[in-house]
């Protein structure tokens, strides 16, 4: 029995479900129909990396992605690689009413790398960190910077570079946009990611914590360069869900 806990209760219970399910589509209709991706979940817990940065060794070969008109379709992994990760995240990344699942992915040789999937599997995705047992912590997706277009952030190696990184997502590809260190937003163990991506004032803003965890940070890209509104000294997670929510 695989020890812990984490992440193999999301939804394993129904895995095999799913698979029959998409069996079935696949024998009766040839390819899953394309559609409205409305949810998607991790599946295939497996322990083949070893990094265990969120408090423990399990990770997943695959995601499940569930459409509206009630289809799904399941998309494996190779070997080297896992989905390093706490919940595939569902967003309309190019206006065009279908959204996509941004993801994270990690190479047994060469640490994480953000990826974006649609119904037909990876679309696209940035480079590997490079290094094994390195890891990114996504952000969130936005227009950051009200220029149309949506951007993607992640913490990039959020226990050692602390760096933040805005990718734009465009013509089905990611483009590195802008970075700036000294934010975090994950402790090595703990099983969720802190923060995300709140609008209170017109404008979107990501809310991170400082490198040392000493501030809780609000932090507003417009296309050129960064500026960072302190919100408080509690870095709880409850402060950081106050923050979200506009109360900070």
């Amino acid at each position: 029995m695989i020890a812990g806990a984490r992440r193999l209760r999301l939804r394993s219970w129904v895995r095999f479900a799913r698979r029959a399910l998409l069996a079935a589509c696949l024998w009766h209709g040839g390819a899953v129909a394309a559609g409205e991706i409305v949810s998607a979940a991790y599946a295939g817990p497996t322990e083949r990396y070893a990094h265990a940065v969120l408090g423990d060794g399990i990770e997943h070969s695959e995601v499940v992605l569930s459409f509206a008109d009630g289809a799904e379709r399941s998309f494996m992994l190779p070997e080297d690689l896992v989905f390093e990760d706490t919940v595939p995240r569902v967003a309309d990344l190019d206006a065009d009413g279908y959204p996509e699942v941004i993801v994270v992915e990690s190479s047994q040789s060469a640490g994480a790398r953000l990826a974006v999937y649609g119904p037909e599997g990876r679309i696209t995705a940035t480079s590997f960190i490079g290094t094994r047992f390195r890891w990114l912590a996504p952000v969130g997706a936005a227009d950051l910077d009200g220029d149309g277009v949506i951007e993607i952030a992640y913490v990039d190696r959020p226990h050692l570079a602390k760096t933040l990184r805005v990718w734009r997502y465009q013509d089905g590809g990611l483009q590195p946009v802008a970075d700036l260190p000294g934010l975090t937003n994950h402790r090595i163990g703990e099983r969720d990611i802190a923060g995300g991506i709140r609008t209170c004032a017109g404008a979107p803003e990501m809310v991170l914590a400082s490198a040392n965890w000493a501030e809780l940070l609000a932090v507003r890209f417009d296309g050129h360069e960064f500026s960072t509104t302190r919100l408080g000294r509690d870095t709880s997670r409850a402060a950081f869900a106050r923050a979200l929510d506009c109360k900070l």
